[in-house]
């Protein structure tokens, strides 16, 4: 089991001192089976006056802290250790995984459907229904389609035929935006994938987090989205619990993938969001640095990624 090593810090830079306001962070990941938390240490300049940890709706752990005084510079450093579990994405990928028959909805049990809900319903309008067509694309016109798959060939569309472009402000491209553009952050591809899946009736959510790119270095080689702050999707399938899908490099299963929070919308899942007083101009920036090594990267058999920058 993969021991891996993860450095998030974010700076606030401000051209005079501000008031800070409170501030939540989303930096600690979610314990299971396939990964399990050794330790985690946050560091912030200047300290909180107050801080404590709440659980969100999804289970999410979210750091609370509030300040006094002023500051002309506020940090964040998060630093995990945990051991990480690559898993099969499907639990017989041999066997018989649950058919897309085009009925709708799918046919979850009513013991799931209840608590499947907020994760069924679309949040993004599609009036000439592009990306309904654009999902059916995956499925069979005549008979059955197997869900492992049309979720396997949906991914991989993404990674082969958009172009992944990293985004360091704004919030996530609606998915019409992203099928017009054939570009996107992270997030978008996410989104997309997500809204499409939804289309066809099966229950979706979004997962921000950290992805480890052993080959990643300068020149940009290894897992897209490696250095920063990453993004996928996880689709509920009755037979396999929660499978995860990373459309920005074709990942099938939870490879590399360190799960940090999981939510129903992207703005629901910010690693870090907070308030400040003072005048527009003082504000002058923000920097993000994301660095994830395994154990082989510290004995100097990999190269580490990293990067500057916001999630991508």
């Amino acid at each position: 089991m993969p021991i891996l090593t993860i450095r998030h810090l974010t700076r606030y830079r401000y051209r005079n001192p501000v008031a800070l306001g409170e501030h939540r962070m989303m930096f600690r990941p979610r314990e299971s089976h396939d990964q399990r938390l050794l330790s985690h240490d946050l560091t912030i300049s200047p300290a909180p006056a107050r801080h404590h940890s709440v659980q969100d709706v999804f289970g999410n752990s979210v750091g609370v802290v509030g300040f006094t005084g002023r500051a002309s510079e506020l940090t964040f450093e998060s630093r995990v250790r945990l051991e990480h579990a690559p898993l099969p994405a499907f639990a017989d990928p041999d066997g018989e995984i649950e058919v897309y028959t085009g009925a709708m909805p799918f046919a979850y049990s009513p013991d799931d459907l209840p608590d499947l809900q907020s994760s069924l319903a679309r949040q993004h309008a599609d009036p000439e229904g592009l990306v309904d067509a654009w999902a059916r694309r995956f499925v069979k016109p005549v008979g059955k389609t197997r869900l492992q798959g049309l979720l396997s060939e949906m991914t991989q569309a993404i990674y082969a035929d958009f172009r992944y472009n990293t985004r360091l402000v704004g919030g996530a491209q609606t998915p019409v935006e992203t099928l017009a553009l054939g570009t996107g952050s992270c997030r978008d591809f996410a989104v997309l994938m997500i809204d499409a899946v939804r289309s066809l009736g099966l229950a979706a959510r979004f997962v921000s987090g950290y992805i480890y790119s052993p080959r990643f270095n300068r020149e940009g080689l290894g897992r897209l989205g490696g250095g920063h702050t990453h993004a996928w999707v996880r689709v509920y399938l009755p037979a396999c619990g929660w499978v995860e899908f990373d459309p920005t490099n074709g990942i099938v299963g939870n490879t590399d993938l360190v799960r940090v929070a999981i939510a129903r919308d992207p703005r629901q899942a910010v690693p870090l969001q907070g308030a400040w007083s003072g005048l527009a101009s003082d504000y002058l920036g923000m920097d993000v640095e994301v660095d994830v090594r395994s154990d082989f990267d510290i004995a100097g058999q990999y190269s580490p990624s990293w990067s500057v920058g916001m999630a991508g």
